[in-house]
């Protein structure tokens, strides 16, 4: 613990030292890897807020910060930092419970969360306890992300369909998405399969093609063109 004290100085340093040792030679590669990780984390990003009941743009902002973060002062020169599916289903569960989904102290309790959990992450860093890690089994690890990939993939089911209603839980997203079923917004549910399409065909015909990107871009497009956004669910 005292020789982790003691770094505390030269980790906050860190980017100085990285600016000092970079190569110009993996300015290109770099470019590259940062333009790929965008593109797949744009989307990404968006889908995490969605799934934490918060708005998109709290999605993008984390991705950002994280990302910078990450790259000045995380351990890994190849791993990416950000949002989660599992860290959104953990915000979701934890806030649900003390506010209202969407409501603006939803907003601001998911705030201070992701303030105390920076510290408390940063404070067992400092004190490497990330081999803690070491002690979850792998089968738990296995089956939290296949529960947690099951519960997102009903809960997007409604935004899909332009469905508005909450719910705490898998039984409660099923149940809402077959009982509001007859009111599906048809120009959602037709932008959302459209663009869904759009990737998997271009994935065909190239797969170098950034087919997240250009999906993204073709749909923004035509909300923008037909003025989508200015129209509610039914």
């Amino acid at each position: 613990m005292l020789a982790s004290v003691r770094a505390f100085p030269e980790f906050f340093l860190q980017p100085v030292r990285l600016l000092r040792s970079y190569q110009r030679s993996n300015l290109r590669p770099d470019v590259i890897a940062s333009l790929t990780v965008a593109v797949i984390l744009l989307p990404q990003a968006i889908a995490y807020a969605l799934i934490a009941e918060l708005p998109p743009a709290i999605g993008l902002y984390t991705a950002i910060v994280a990302a910078i973060v990450g790259t000045l002062w995380g351990s890994s020169f190849h791993l990416q930092t950000g949002p989660t599916n599992a860290i959104s289903l953990l915000i979701l569960s934890t806030l649900v419970t003390i506010a209202i989904p969407g409501s603006e102290e939803y907003v601001l309790l998911a705030g201070l969360m992701a303030v105390m959990a920076g510290v408390i992450q940063l404070a067992m860093g400092l004190a490497r306890l990330g081999m803690l890690i070491n002690f979850v089994s792998h089968s738990v690890i296995v089956g939290f992300s296949a529960g947690a990939g099951v519960l997102i993939a009903i809960q997007q089911v409604r935004h899909l369909l332009g469905l508005e209603f909450t719910s705490h839980g898998l039984v409660e997203a099923i149940q809402g998405t077959v009982t509001h079923l007859p009111e599906v917004h048809m120009s959602t549910t037709a932008l959302g399969l459209g663009t869904m399409l759009l990737i998997v065909l271009l994935r065909r015909i190239n797969p170098r093609l950034p087919g997240a990107l250009i999906a993204m871009v073709t749909a923004a497009a035509v909300v923008g063109v037909l003025g989508l956004d200015e129209q509610a669910y039914s």
